[in-house]
């Protein structure tokens, strides 16, 4: 059980940083303000969450967890491009859906193969699930 909750923690808290650092990105190209009120609206959550897969690590005795270096190296470049070849809200939109969509996969995968995990860290997942999807949701008003 420990280990199944480790490693699932360990994704959480990767997926929120790359959550992050995808609206950080994005909202600097972001003219509509209810959009960008949006984001950091979910930028709070995100934070919130990796905060706490942070202290639910640190309870254990383990660390957080980077996102992958040549997928974050990757998003940002493809961000970038996007944005360069047409930068408006309805593109910063498409973007984050796109990210919520491969957030969404990433945590139901991961939460499937760490089923052992312990119930708070399932509840983590489940939270960082629902909130990709709302997030994914609210971006269709842009589209």
């Amino acid at each position: 059980m420990r280990d199944h909750t480790v490693c699932l923690l360990k994704e959480c808290d990767s997926g929120c940083k790359m959550a992050l650092d995808s609206m950080a990105q994005i909202k600097g190209y972001v003219s509509d303000q209810k959009l960008k009120n949006t984001i950091d609206g979910y930028e709070k959550k995100h934070q919130a969450m990796e905060e706490e897969a942070y202290k639910q690590l640190k309870s254990l005795g383990e660390g957080g967890k980077e996102p992958e270096m040549m997928a974050a190296a990757f998003s940002r470049m493809s961000t970038g491009m996007k944005m360069l070849m047409k930068d408006d809200n309805r593109q910063a939109a498409k973007i984050l859906m796109d990210g919520c969509s491969m957030g969404i996969q990433s945590s139901c995968g991961f939460r499937n193969q760490y089923a052992g995990a312990s119930r708070e860290s399932m509840d983590l997942a489940d939270r960082l699930i629902r909130t990709e999807e709302a997030l994914r949701d609210e971006m269709k008003a842009y589209l």
